[in-house]
């Protein structure tokens, strides 16, 4: 788990290419504070420069694992964020076809693997990685993003230079690049509550999209897709194990297993939810000693979990630590996790994730999470609900809009997920109405509230390249997969964790489970009201019944209370004082009744609040 960073272009003779380079890698020193190294060369005609950056965390091989590491020649340099699970078993496979090796590392790996099979090599790699590959032969620039975009790589191209890092703020470190807000990313924004691939909030700052990479030679970038979630296919019916559930748990099982290869101390965050629960049962299989185990709750005991964690904790008798928070660690850190970031904070979560993040980086160096369960094996309430907006949109629009819509928005905070539901389900746009469902805004409701000229939707059609002749469970699982997870939750988890210093793990996005519970009908995931049917099946032979039926909770932080009660103050002079940077993206009237209806508790909006207040200390801390 590492850092990378670098360009490649022709340079004026004002910009000091060697500087540069180390400048972009300070920036992102912690994501590996053990060891830096650096590529800096040209194309043989000189007419270009490449650099490469490399931050290490070590994690594999800690004495011989130095980046950037080459071939037997050092025609071929890579640097490398991420792990190669199935290193070993490729490393064989290479040794048996000629490939000769000088260190134990996975990165190595990587080297060779792109010898023997050029591009195609990323198909070959079990794990999370995001890597730049300097092939001098071929006199070309090889970037990839592991199928899921667990590791974040971003692309920058300005004055004919192409620069990518892990981080934006590696980006900005190169002379002559500026923050500047897009507007159509902001717009977006008020839809999903992030900024959907390839865009972000930073105008000519873009990602390599998940599953992608990029070739840059001779100054011509092109990028190609090597792979997509199965879910967006169609279901094709086939014979089944004898047993899925337990070909599915032994999967699983081996996921865990292989995330587990570690020279350092590692542990597991623990929620006390089945996710995380069965990520640490199953390690503790593989463990000769307790896991270590790090929960974090608050100070509001109705939204803590710490109870059932500690349940899980005393069954697997692990090393257990626990950490409460409160709303002061909320407003004393979001300005400088936004930072972290290069973005608003999305979820409150990102900030008890991070404190949890820096309490086990005093013991440990890495940890495996439960991260991706929901999105893969259909977790949420809306895999449920989904399949109901068919039927609700056959109801007379009069009836609809007239009666049901007044009367459900009217309901008590309680009811929260039936309002929820019944707003989507009046989105007759599919495209529409699957941001909305952890989203902020409708397109009507942006219309109302942002004062921003609606722009051309340029969103990515990625997460809606799927046939609408899919299920709705697998259309909304796509989604989940390419939009949601990556873009949200997997960038709060890379960043949260590597502020701390902290690899993260999640065994539930290994690529062939996905395949595998991808290959089976709709309800093994979903089945009548019970989401996550196969892994309650298979966690019924490890976790006690207390886990298993509990209902979804969520990780939540209650911003609610704090927005009514000791945040309000901080929420207002954020939005409303004569300081505030992003005032004039509102329509006034509109935003004070949102502040209105939400302090006085006559309606919930803390989703879209919260991420009123962070886009707003998103521009104090680029745009000032």
């Amino acid at each position: 788990m590492c850092g990378i960073a670098g360009f490649a272009g022709p340079f004026t003779n004002e910009i000091d290419a060697g500087t540069a380079l180390r400048n972009m890698s300070a920036t992102i020193s912690h994501r590996g504070p053990d060891d830096d190294g650096f590529l800096e060369t040209a194309t043989r005609d000189g007419r270009y420069q490449i650099g490469l950056a490399h931050r290490r965390l070590s994690i594999i091989d800690l004495s011989t694992g130095h980046q950037p590491m080459g071939n037997e020649d050092g025609t071929v340099q890579v640097i490398f964020n991420g792990e190669i699970y199935n290193f070993h078993s490729l490393r064989d496979q290479l040794i048996a076809l000629g490939h000769h090796f000088v260190t134990n590392s996975d990165t190595e790996t990587i080297v060779h693997a792109y010898e023997q099979w050029g591009e195609r090599c990323v198909e070959y790699f079990r794990g999370m990685f995001a890597f730049a590959i300097w092939d001098s032969h071929k006199e070309r620039l090889f970037l990839a993003r592991d199928r899921f975009g667990k590791k974040p790589m971003f692309l920058c191209e300005t004055h004919g230079v192409l620069l990518f890092a892990s981080e934006i703020k590696s980006i900005l470190a190169f002379p002559g690049v500026h923050a500047e807000v897009d507007t159509v990313a902001v717009w977006d924004y008020f839809a999903y509550r992030y900024v959907p691939a390839p865009a972000t909030l930073f105008r000519g700052i873009r990602k390599l999209m998940p599953g992608c990479y990029a070739i840059w030679e001779k100054g011509i970038l092109t990028e190609k897709c090597y792979y997509r979630p199965p879910d967006r296919e169609v279901f094709v019916d086939s014979p089944l194990p004898a047993d899925p559930v337990g070909a599915f748990l032994d999967i699983l099982d081996q996921a865990v297993n292989i995330r587990m290869i570690a020279d350092v101390p590692f542990g597991a965050f623990l929620s006390g939810g089945i996710d995380s629960s069965a990520v640490v049962g199953l390690m503790s299989r593989h463990s000769a000693q307790p896991v270590k185990t790090f929960s974090v709750g608050f100070s509001e005991a109705r939204y803590s979990e710490l109870g059932y964690a500690k349940t899980i904790a005393e069954q697997f008798k692990t090393d257990h630590h626990e950490l409460v928070v409160s709303q002061e660690h909320l407003m004393q850190y979001l300005p400088d996790l936004v930072r972290f970031r290069d973005a608003p904070v999305a979820e409150p979560s990102d900030i008890p994730i991070y404190l949890l993040a820096k309490e086990a980086r005093k013991t440990v160096k890495m940890v495996l999470t439960g991260e991706g369960s929901d999105e893969f094996l259909g977790g949420y309430p809306k895999h449920v609900f989904e399949r109901y907006a068919g039927w609700y949109q056959t109801i007379p629009g009069a009836m609809r809009h007239g009666l049901l819509e007044p009367l459900v928005q009217s309901l008590p905070y309680r009811f929260r997920r039936a309002k929820t539901a019944i707003v989507n389900f009046g989105l007759d746009r599919f495209e529409e109405r699957m941001p909305r469902w952890f989203g902020a805004l409708s397109d009507a409701e942006r219309k109302d509230l942002v004062a921003l000229s609606q722009p051309v939707n340029r969103a990515s059609e990625v997460q809606f390249d799927t046939s609408p002749e899919n299920s709705p469970l697998r259309r909304i699982l796509y989604f989940d997969q390419t939009s949601w997870l990556p873009d949200n939750l997997l960038e709060r988890g890379d960043r949260m964790t590597m502020a701390a210093s902290l690899e993260a793990r999640m065994p539930f996005m290994d690529h062939e489970l996905a395949a595998f519970v991808s290959s089976l009908p709709d309800k093994y995931r979903v089945r009548g009201h019970t989401t996550k049917w196969i892994l309650r099946e298979a966690m019924k032979r490890l976790l006690p019944p207390a886990i298993l039926q509990r209902p979804k909770v969520g990780f939540r932080v209650p911003v609610n209370e704090w927005f009514q009660g000791p945040m309000r103050e901080y929420l207002y002079e954020h939005l409303k004082s004569s300081t505030s940077l992003t005032r004039e993206y509102y329509r006034p009237a509109m935003l004070d009744k949102v502040l209105t209806d939400h302090v006085t508790g006559r309606q919930n909006h803390e989703k879209l609040l919260w991420s009123m207040l962070n886009l707003e200390i998103w521009h104090r801390q680029y745009l000032k």
